[in-house]
């Protein structure tokens, strides 16, 4: 069968217009969890979902998986309709969700086949084996799975997402409640799928995940996309640097020759400063603080990062 759309060839994922209205209580009323959401998400990306808790990240998600139904709008998958062709559509992607569900008197490897089978994939073109070592479980292929680690049940539920080779891989919030070397190892398996050319979803709220691994990040809240771009573009829309001026004596009150600054006194003994770095912003600030005759201990500077523009975005008044 052909693809629903074929003028989106260079869309992993397209959405338009997505609504999920969920039934409220009588006092509430229904909770409109997504406002008319557009995105589109290249093939062969890795695309970060980005959002606080409750922004509408795993609703998107749930309805692409075919496990919530949305209320208005369209979505296609690699070509195809939700509605009109949901079997295709669902071939064409593999989700990871947040809850690990483990049949615990399963061994991985048995599940990995079953999974398998409940696709329709024949058992000569089946790859667990592949698949368990490409999430360095082989060694457990034939352990019961209720004996991993929490960390190897989340490996295992990449693979078992994998099972019928989907060209996009959706994962929601993979590495939440994880430490920090699960964490990496996660990123490692994300790296090489994406190198294999698989479309990476990854939704968020670890600013430092979407940093690390993705070249497009989407900003969602309350239901709403704020913000669509290159990670480097997003980067940029803040064009601002913070001075952070260490003092070898406390003070009590901001000098006054740095008030006219967007300046801050975080303790007696730290003042912060944001600037322009295009404003030349830095000479001005530089000879007030000489003026002040403050006695100085350091003095360093900080670049804006994704955390800096999230909070910035997610802070708008309706955003």
């Amino acid at each position: 069968m052909k693809p629903a759309s074929t003028k989106n060839q260079d869309l992993a994922i397209k959405i338009t217009g997505l609504e999920k209205v969920y039934a409220g209580s009588k006092k509430s009323g229904p909770n409109l969890a997504l406002k008319g959401i557009d995105l589109e998400i290249p093939k062969g990306s890795l695309f970060a979902l980005l959002g606080p808790n409750g922004a509408g990240k795993s609703t998107t998600i749930n309805i692409l998986a075919g496990l919530v139904k949305k209320t208005a709008g369209s979505a296609e998958i690699w070509g195809y309709d939700i509605d009109q062709h949901p079997r295709n559509a669902r071939n064409m992607i593999g989700v990871v969700t947040q809850e690990v569900f483990i049949d615990p008197f399963f061994t991985p490897a048995e599940m990995l086949e079953l999974q398998a089978g409940l696709y329709g994939v024949p058992k000569a073109e089946r790859r667990t084996m592949e698949l368990l070592k490409l999430v360095r479980l082989e060694e457990q292929a034939n352990v019961y799975s209720r004996t991993l680690s929490g960390g190897m049940k989340r490996r295992l539920m990449v693979a078992k997402a994998m099972v019928h080779s989907p060209p996009i891989l959706v994962l929601d919030e993979p590495t939440a409640g994880v430490d920090v070397e699960l964490r990496h190892e996660l990123w490692e398996n994300l790296r090489t799928l994406h190198k294999q050319g698989v479309t990476i979803v990854l939704t968020t709220h670890y600013l430092e995940e979407a940093e690390e691994l993705c070249d497009i990040i989407a900003i969602i809240n309350h239901g709403e996309v704020i913000a669509c771009e290159s990670k480097q573009k997003l980067l940029s829309r803040i064009d601002e640097k913070e001075i952070r001026i260490e003092l070898k004596k406390p003070i009590k009150t901001m000098p006054a020759l740095l008030k006219k600054f967007r300046s801050q006194l975080e303790s007696p003994t730290c003042i912060a400063i944001q600037i322009s770095k295009e404003a030349n912003d830095m000479g001005r600030v530089l000879d007030a603080l000489n003026k002040t005759r403050l006695e100085v201990h350091d003095l360093s500077t900080r670049e804006t990062d994704l955390e800096d523009i999230f909070i910035q975005l997610t802070r708008k008044p309706g955003g």
